[in-house]
């Protein structure tokens, strides 16, 4: 289902459509691309091109499943406008939500996992707004284990830093009592700079590891000093599965739907959780923040028993300000929609639906852009 949501989505209708782009994948077969082509073009034909309005959004694969959905019962609604949002990363879709990419147009919103700080959203004149939960989420490929494999963040970090080398490392084997190890070598996989699952991760790692805090630090564009790259969150799943001793780090509903394997990771109460719907809320409800009046909050490394330590928001950013009124009239409608009967989708799809208490604050943040 991930792999056919991660296809370019063309609707046309005379002057009028929406894209739900990202790069093709070589593997799926190209009768699933006719078919999402007619369907689209099915939503699309009744919308009046007099009347209709693009929104352009651009940003994060991570929900790139969820803004297909949102945007195909949406359109369905409102034909008076139309949504196109393009998987180009998380700091691409903020280059182009901030106009420093001249060259490929302005967007009307983005999304991706950066919590921005007080300077990028002075300068660039930018709110976010946290539009789902997510969680970051190890997978591994190691045959012929037992049972699944813990970590703990400081393990993750030397690993990631290629101070661990082999599977069968002490170090593994401590947290992980009665589970033969095999002498496989580590092979990390990571993913590229401007990636928001990169941000999540390095948050998390430098909050629990005083070394990955002064070698590498919270980032979207880390420098990994070993490892290959893998370009999107499908990428990442396809490459752990086929390289033999590989380890990553991709979004939960990635893992899942592709079958890969996956640990579960110690949390700052010390207990060992796997990454769900209820352990993704419980990091939620534990962090009590006077920074929810601005939604700048970190999920991750949350105290509580239950809570998964690697989670996050996905954010939506837009401009504070527009030039104009017509747009940014139909962005606050696509919001106003998006955080309110919009919610049910996101739990269809598997992520974790927003506390009603902050939905509250949010709405009525959108409330005062009109």
């Amino acid at each position: 289902m991930i792999k056919m949501l991660e296809a370019s989505w063309v609707f046309v209708s005379s002057r009028i459509k929406a894209v739900f782009l990202s790069e093709p994948d070589e593997k799926r077969p190209a009768r699933n691309l006719f078919l999402w082509f007619c369907l689209t073009i099915a939503i699309a034909l009744p919308c009046s091109a007099a009347d209709s309005i693009t929104l352009v959004g651009a940003g994060s694969t991570v929900p790139l499943p969820l803004y297909a959905k949102w945007g195909q019962e949406y359109n369905k609604l409102r034909r008076g406008t139309m949504m196109q949002y393009q998987a180009l990363g998380t700091s691409e879709g903020l280059k182009l939500i901030s106009g420093s990419r001249d060259e490929l147009g302005k967007s009307d919103f983005a999304a991706g996992e950066v919590l921005l700080t007080e300077a990028e959203r002075s300068q660039g004149n930018l709110i976010e707004l946290p539009a789902v939960m997510i969680a970051i989420v190890p997978v591994y490929n190691v045959q012929g284990l037992a049972q699944e494999l813990r970590f703990s963040g400081d393990l993750l970090a030397q690993i990631f830093l290629g101070h661990i080398k082999t599977w069968n490392d002490p170090k593994i084997a401590r947290l992980n009592p009665g589970v033969t190890l095999p002498a496989t070598p580590i092979k990390v996989i990571y993913r590229p700079g401007g990636k928001g699952s990169n941000y999540v991760f390095t948050d998390f790692l430098s909050k629990t590891s005083v070394e990955f805090r002064g070698q590498i630090g919270r980032s979207a564009s880390p420098k990994w000093p070993v490892g290959e790259p893998a370009e999107r969150s499908s990428d990442m799943v396809d490459k752990v599965k086929s390289t033999p001793g590989a380890i990553g780090y991709v979004e939960l509903q990635y893992a899942a739907g592709g079958n890969v394997q996956s640990g579960s990771v110690q949390n700052q109460a010390g207990k060992f959780v796997k990454a769900s719907h209820e352990t993704i809320i419980a990091a939620c409800k534990a962090v009590e923040a006077p920074q929810w009046n601005k939604f700048a909050v970190s999920l991750t490394n949350a105290p509580g028993a239950n809570a998964f330590p690697i989670t996050g928001f996905s954010w939506v950013y837009m401009r504070s300000v527009s030039s104009d009124p017509q747009r940014r009239a139909a962005l606050v409608n696509l919001l106003s929609w998006i955080f309110s009967d919009g919610q049910e989708f996101a739990t269809q799809l598997g992520y974790s639906e927003l506390p009603a208490s902050l939905l509250e604050k949010i709405r009525a943040k959108i409330a005062g852009m009109k």
